[in-house]
């Protein structure tokens, strides 16, 4: 863990910028306004950001930026029309010019008959602490050392050869949310991250690899120099990688990208893409996609979580629940345009932005882990590939067909032996869903996590 810098390091007196009650105000005063301009209902999102990072490539600062802003958007509605409207203009009161512009395009908006504000049944009535605000924040010099120390400590590795830099970070964001039907919630949302890459080689024989650490509390933040030493002897891994040939072996996921898998299976499970029919999980609701063993849970009420809320962007109460549960796909992430559109209800999974209506996303993700160790779980395979890294984007929604760039290690008699670049993994995600086994070392690291993972039977494109 990191440990807690001198008191002279850090800036405490925040108390302006963890104070929303400006923004409250303005939220409610939008949504007033609408319903007197002539709107039937109305909501109000107001959010602020603030963050400051710095970066540092051999011992010296390259950049130091800050930037802060807080930004309000008004969505209303007349009959079945919808419009949205965004400012950050925040001087003065015009609430009432904003709020008249918003009535007079929901007017001419066309019908639609899925939009609407959530059933007050649903809105959350209770918020829980979920300690997702650190209150104290980092100086400028703070994030510096932070920086430099994890540097430092990936040059210090044996066989690295230069940096590719470091980099500290912290923020504070949050959101007001306001309706007219008489839901006022809010929450800020602190952020602390440090990062590291390394390379080795030169030329053309040049590698590189990295390693990060993002928490909310910087009490929960990995140490600098343990983020720099873990970047360096990933990077030293790896040099020297070779080309394999072409073939059809087991692939293990390291847990950097593995919880891709888990993205994958989240994406095709988004309302919005099976209410236009284009994802390739449409039929498959209250189906076998995984073995009975394989749990995926959304859990949105973690305490300390990256992504925890009590309450999505529609004022919905979030629940903890499992998206996959044994193996079966047990529900779609629908927000209330969404979920009427397909006739079910809301899951609370409503996403949105000052200028945009709300869509479904997923909040703190991550894969149950299994009961083998990872060494376990590789001590059979006699040729395979050991994954650490994917390039590229090619995994088609749609159909499931699934295509990516990769890097990481073969696997030759149970164990790892030299790195491997310049390939690709090949196959389908309903056939690697089907035989894919969980490792036990899953940890919570990334806003979707996932252990490491076995998949039978993929493709290898090499040389």
């Amino acid at each position: 863990m990191i440990s807690s810098p001198n008191a002279s390091s850090i800036r405490s007196d925040n108390s302006d910028l963890l104070d929303q009650s400006a923004l409250s105000n303005l939220a409610q005063r939008l949504v007033e306004a609408a319903k007197r301009a002539g709107a039937d209902a109305a909501d109000a999102v107001a959010v602020r950001g603030v963050s400051h990072g710095v970066e540092v490539r051999d011992g010296k600062v390259e950049a130091s930026e800050r930037s802060e802003g807080d930004d309000v958007g008004l969505r209303v509605f007349v009959g079945q029309r919808q419009a949205v409207i965004s400012t950050n203009d925040m001087s003065g009161d015009n609430a009432a010019a904003l709020a008249e512009r918003a009535v007079a395009m929901a007017r001419v908006a066309p019908d639609d008959k899925y939009v609407g504000l959530a059933d007050p049944d649903l809105l959350a009535k209770t918020f829980p602490n979920l300690d997702v605000l650190d209150p104290v924040v980092p100086s400028v010099g703070e994030l510096e050392r932070r920086a430099i120390e994890a540097e430092a400590a990936a040059l210090a590795v044996k066989g690295v050869t230069k940096s590719g830099g470091a980099s500290a970070s912290t923020g504070i964001g949050g959101m007001v949310l306001v309706t007219s039907t008489g839901f006022h919630g809010s929450y800020l949302r602190s952020s602390h991250g440090v990062s590291m890459t390394a390379i080795v080689g030169d030329g053309t024989k040049m590698e590189r690899d990295y390693d990060f650490s993002s928490a909310l509390h910087a009490s929960d933040l990995a140490s600098p120099a343990a983020v720099g030493k873990l970047a360096g002897e990933r990077t030293v891994a790896r040099a020297n990688p070779r080309k394999v040939a072409t073939c059809k072996v087991p692939v293990v996921y390291d847990p950097r990208v593995s919880n891709s898998l888990v993205g994958h299976v989240i994406g095709a499970a988004n309302g919005a893409s099976v209410a236009r029919k284009t994802t390739f999980l449409k039929d498959s609701l209250g189906k076998q996609l995984f073995g009975s063993n394989i749990i995926i849970i959304d859990d949105p009420l973690r305490v300390r979580g990256l992504r925890s809320q009590s309450f999505d962007a529609e004022g919905v109460a979030t629940v903890k629940r499992a998206i996959i549960d044994e193996g079966v796909l047990t529900t779609w992430l629908l927000d209330c345009a969404t979920a009427r559109e397909l006739g079910l209800q809301t899951t609370g999974h409503a996403h949105r932005g000052v200028s945009s209506s709300p869509s479904p996303g997923a909040y703190n993700l991550h894969m149950e882990a299994g009961d083998l160790s990872p060494e376990d779980l590789i001590a059979d395979i006699k040729e395979g590939f050991y994954v650490t890294d994917l390039i590229g984007s090619g995994v088609n929604g749609v159909t499931g067909d699934y295509s990516r760039g990769a890097g990481g290690f073969w696997i030759e008699n149970g164990k790892l032996t030299y790195a491997v670049s310049e390939i690709t993994i090949a196959g389908h995600l309903f056939e690697m869903f089907k035989s894919l086994t969980p490792a036990n070392d899953l940890s919570f690291k990334y806003g979707v996590n996932a252990p490491t993972v076995r998949v039978e039977g993929l493709t290898i494109a090499g040389r």
